[in-house]
């Protein structure tokens, strides 16, 4: 008998499900809750909700008891009675802060908790997410233990590899996994069948098996957060909806409820499927939280013989699809490559306990998948086909923090089906940023200011949740793209690049010119794919646009870099960034200033390039990943009298980057200022013509260490002066570069850059910049962080490493996030990677740490003394170690010119 009919078989034995067989496309499908496995308390019936008809309007789920009075103030309110909102009011008043409410619409859970699989897995591959999930696995074991029942269940994770690439992937997990005291074993095939005897293994290259992972309910783990929170004092209130959020000064004051308004300091949206309409609610400025739902499957079959009640759960991520153990039986779905996108018209206000309608034949990809890896799932009868939806973000992580529109204004959403998994940590580290003014842990990754408004757009999330859903279980490889949502933003320069061979990535957006091919690229042979973690088919363009910018000429479009003019009638603009930066930004106009912004701990918020047009106006350059956050954070500390003008340059110029020893030439030649190094000095800017276009600023800097200028053009002229310079070039060996070049060469040069090197957790102490902080200048945000730390000693350091006894054609590459050892003693992190082709090795940037037992870093008195005397260090690349030689300046290169402005000046002890 087919599986669809044994599916059908089952399905006809139920009365309820009778009548469903017979119905059209569009109904609600009421099942007993006794059918259903997850169905919460008090829930009669389960509904299928059709995604083609969102104006229909089921049915209500009566309240238990009618809403009690809302209190007419609270510190916090948070919108949304999930896991997520749940955690979020436990941990608040964990850390003593009990004058918190939450509502919730419907009832608690009634969203897509209690659909959860409860699949609780640890390794990953970014060290602060499994930080955050071991916490969460933790503490529902501790809740278990202690009597608070949330069905933990320690049974293990057995992630299978069929393919090699899978395997190294699992490998550079498990070695940042040990560095964190999560025990895991990178395993073989016939070690899969000895803990795990029905899976079928003859096509595994191994596994990752981690044993101490585990199951939850979720609504039960949802309901243990509810009474905990409650015994400390937060209300929380059902069947109360959000109508809207008020503002005064751009920080949260009011929200709107059904049921009464509440004046408040913080907003929390944990509003799961609805957090996007929730953050339109928000008044008189929106608040853009990008998420789009996706239909979710995974079948429940009745008990089966031969099922260990302590099956680990088993991840195919090759075959798209887990499983886990239930009540005898199998829980089996997973991530298809073919996503169906859903409620594009957002979510009904009243889907509560609901379910999608089934689709088997979409679900067939999964189907095949499953009955190969669990070959006894073929004599199983299923209890039901579930189709939840999810929410899910442009780029597959959470959504966590502060917003950059609205201060006080934070948000938990974007799931992306990893909710119950992530919630004890998220609810952690949200509650610390809400009270502390920063969480505890570097959690840029997940940090809602990574997107602009752009990425808010539904059509946009439709198309791009097609990829970002699959990337659960498709394998990623470094630095790979996006292909939905491209070619939104695109510098005039584009199709000139585009007849000239550039290859595209994305940031932000913005299209940029990652390299440019080279002759023999169409000739490359398949099995040389254009994403691996050995060396990547560009490498041998970058290397030609590596030293084209050495010893030549290039030009680099760099109009994707975020630009701001700040400008005041007086001298207000100068005082506010000197508050704001901690160097000296007020210079001689026409000087140009590398400067972090800091907060109040010392970490960079912002590290940007300041130019001073005129004695009352600037102009800021900043990475593009920086938009929204260097946004949020000037605007947030902008004079209230209104004194200080910003406006978001960023689309009005486009930038044009000429890199090398023949840049002062070529410039001189279109233009009439002189270039020489007397007249046009290094971190200079001039206002010039290039051609017949004018307007155009050229700074004498390149973000890479080398000599040349960087040209911000108004953007109707960009076209021209690429044309100018191009033509002009010709003599000169001018050619294209693209970012890779740039990566390069900034990684050599040792030059850190935000995002990637620095966080909000890093201070100029920490990474050799120091010699930017003038402590004399007077008052700057985190003046007295930096002084103290100063005087007390830094934890980390941060170190240039060039890999010995590495060849760079035939090794696995770094990527970032490898453990670095001290003596065999895990110091550290790398944070970004490149081949240093002046220095003919792989070099690896990072900081390093002394960390005591209980894995706490200690203070460095002399940093320079540990990181260079008795040391010997080893950088762990998917579990090999090569040796290497570290350095806390730029190494000496056989080059003619190397930008001062970007080696660390020396300084003792930092």
């Amino acid at each position: 008998m087919s599986w669809l009919a044994v599916h059908r078989k089952a399905l006809a034995t139920l009365p309820s499900c009778q009548k469903f067989l017979s119905l059209p496309h569009r109904c609600f499908f009421h099942v007993p809750s006794s059918v259903y496995p997850f169905a919460s308390p008090g829930c009669d019936t389960i509904r299928h909700y059709s995604t083609t008809d969102t104006e229909a309007q089921p049915p209500t789920v009566p309240l238990s008891s009618p809403p009690r009075q809302l209190p007419s103030t609270a510190r916090v309110v948070i919108c949304g009675g999930g896991v997520i909102g749940l955690s979020v009011a436990y941990h608040l008043a964990e850390k003593g802060w009990t004058d918190v409410v939450l509502l919730e619409q419907g009832n608690l859970t009634c969203g897509t908790t209690w659909h959860s699989a409860g699949l609780i897995g640890r390794v990953r591959a970014m060290r602060t997410e499994i930080q955050l999930l071991d916490y969460s696995a933790s503490l529902y074991k501790q809740w278990e233990a202690e009597g608070d029942g949330v069905g933990w269940k320690e049974c293990g994770s057995l992630n299978v590899a069929r393919t090699l690439d899978r395997m190294i992937a699992y490998k550079r997990q498990h070695a940042v996994a040990k560095t964190l005291g999560v025990e895991s074993h990178i395993i073989t095939p016939s070690e899969v069948s000895k803990i795990c005897p029905n899976l079928r293994v003859d096509d595994l290259q191994g596994a990752l098996w981690v044993p101490n992972d585990g199951e939850v309910t979720a609504p039960d783990v949802a309901m243990v957060f509810s009474r905990r929170a409650k015994a400390k004092g937060v209300q929380i209130f059902e069947g109360v909806g959000v109508q809207q959020v008020r503002t005064a000064n751009s920080q949260v004051s009011e929200v709107v409820t059904s049921a009464g308004d509440i004046k408040c300091e913080f907003f929390v949206n944990a509003s799961g499927l609805w957090s996007r309409k929730v953050g339109k609610m928000t008044v008189p400025n929106r608040v853009n939280v990008p998420v789009h739902a996706c239909e979710h499957y995974y079948l429940v079959t009745k008990p089966m013989q031969g099922i260990d009640p302590l099956m680990p759960v088993i991840r195919d991520y090759d075959g798209y699809t887990y499983f886990r153990e239930w009540n005898g039986g199998i829980l089996a779905g997973g991530f298809e490559p073919n996503p169906k996108p859903c409620f594009h018209r957002g979510p009904p206000e009243k889907f509560e306990f609901q379910l999608l309608q089934e689709d088997w034949d979409h679900f067939q990809i999964l189907l095949t998948h499953i009955l190969h890896r669990l070959p006894l799932m073929e004599n199983a009868e299923v209890r039901q086909l579930l189709n939840g939806p999810e929410s899910f973000t442009p780029d597959s992580q959470w959504l966590l923090g502060e917003s950059p529109e609205i201060g006080r204004y934070f948000v938990a959403a974007g799931m992306n089906s990893k909710g119950i998994a992530g919630a004890g940590g998220i609810g952690k580290y949200l509650a610390e940023w809400i009270i502390d003014g920063r969480p505890s842990a570097n959690m840029w990754a997940y940090d809602i200011r990574r997107f602009i408004g752009h990425h808010n757009n539904k059509r946009f999330l439709r198309d791009r949740m097609q990829e970002a859903f699959s990337n659960h279980y498709v394998l990623k490889y470094p630095r790979e793209e996006y292909q939905t949502g491209r070619k939104l933003r695109c510098s005039p320069l584009h199709t000139r690049q585009e007849v000239a061979g550039a290859v595209f990535g994305e940031t932000m957006a913005y299209e940029r010119a990652m390299y440019f091919k080279v002759e023999d690229d169409h000739n490359i042979d398949d099995k040389r794919r254009m994403w691996t973690y050995t060396q990547p088919l560009w490498f041998e363009a970058a290397q030609e646009e590596y030293w084209a910018c050495k010893e030549r000429v290039c030009l680099m479009d760099m109009s994707s870099f975020a630009k701001f003019e700040l400008q005041s009638a007086g001298d207000e603009v100068v005082s506010f960034l000197q508050y704001l930066c901690s160097n000296d930004v007020d210079v001689d106009v026409g000087t140009i200033v590398h400067t972090g912004m800091q907060n109040e701990y010392g970490g960079y918020e912002n590290d940007c390039t300041i130019a001073r047009l005129d004695h009352n106006k600037y102009y800021m350059i900043c990475p593009a990943t920086q938009q929204s956050r260097a946004w949020a954070w000037l605007t947030r500390h902008m004079p209230s009298d209104g004194s200080v003008h910003l406006r978001d340059a960023t689309s009005m110029f486009s930038g044009i980057n000429i890199i090398g020893p023949h840049a002062q030439q070529l410039l001189a030649d279109v233009t009439d200022i002189s270039t020489t190094r007397t007249d046009f000095r290094p971190m200079t800017v001039k206002k010039m013509d290039v051609g017949n276009a004018s307007g155009i600023w050229a700074m004498r800097l390149t973000h890479t260490g080398e000599d040349g200028f960087i040209l911000y053009i108004p953007s109707e002229y960009a076209l021209h002066v690429y044309d100018v310079l191009m033509n002009a070039g010709k003599d000169y060996g001018v050619r294209n570069a693209g970012y890779y070049a740039l990566r390069h060469l900034r990684i050599e040069n040792f030059f850190a850059f935000w995002g990637l090197d620095l966080n909000d957790r890093t201070t100029p102490l920490e990474c050799g910049r120091g010699y930017r902080v003038k402590y004399d200048k007077g008052d700057f945000i985190g003046k007295q962080a930096l002084e103290r730390q100063k005087a007390e000693g830094i934890t980390q350091r941060f170190v240039h490493f060039q890999l010995e006894d590495y060849d760079v054609s035939l090794d696995l590459w770094p990527w970032g996030g490898e453990p670095i050892y001290r003596n065999g003693r895990y110091a550290g992190s790398t944070t970004t990677c490149g081949f240093g082709f002046a220095l003919d090795r792989m070099v690896c940037l990072g900081f390093i740490s002394d960390f005591d037992d209980k894995g706490q870093p200690i203070l460095l008195k002399n940093p320079s003394d540990f990181v260079m005397k008795n040391a010997k260090y080893e950088i762990d690349i998917a579990g090999t170690r090569f040796p290497a030689k570290p350095s806390i300046y730029t190494p000496k290169q056989n080059v003619t010119y190397v930008d001062p402005s970007f080696i660390p000046a020396p300084q003792k002890p930092y």
